[in-house]
């Protein structure tokens, strides 16, 4: 009835692997705080304070709200996050989404009616010696090129 990667004990099902697709639930009603590590796709629909890392997918439905730094590979944000979300491909922010905080990614989607305050690093580009991109990290200034300087100048 579960499928081949269950066992039953005492009547209910106990999953056996760490199997990349599984889906684990945070359910609206439902909080935590603390720092959580995923093997998966982590959903949350509930509340969640503190740091989340999954080397997969976190889905942050409409009824989610994560207070904390996100680390993960993709995110689809539905619902609300303050803080900073790091993700190694892609972050999509959907319509009636709340971000407030830091995001760096290489792909970037933002549907219509998105809220979002904080900065935005897109790309492959590697950190110059001495900067930091971590949330509460500290961050060094760049210089400021050439072409820039002339125009501020000419000004």
């Amino acid at each position: 009835m579960f499928g081949k990667d269950a066992e039953t004990t005492g009547g209910a099902p106990v999953a056996t692997g760490g199997d990349a697709r599984t889906t684990s639930i945070l359910a609206q009603g439902c909080s935590f705080k603390g720092e959580v590590t995923i093997q998966g796709i982590f959903r949350v629909e509930g509340e969640f304070d503190g740091t989340i890392r999954t080397p997969e997918q976190l889905v942050i439905g409409k009824t989610g709200i994560v207070r904390g730094d996100v680390h993960v590979k993709n995110a689809i944000i539905g619902g609300r996050v303050v803080g900073n979300i790091t993700a190694e491909t892609k972050i999509e922010l959907q319509s009636g989404s709340h971000v407030e905080g830091d995001i760096r990614t290489r792909r970037l989607v933002i549907d219509e009616g998105v809220f979002f305050e904080g900065n935005c690093s897109m790309g492959d580009k590697k950190p110059m010696p001495g900067e930091k991109t971590m949330p509460g990290e500290k961050t060094t200034n760049r210089p400021v090129p050439n072409a820039v300087k002339r125009e501020a100048s000419a000004n």
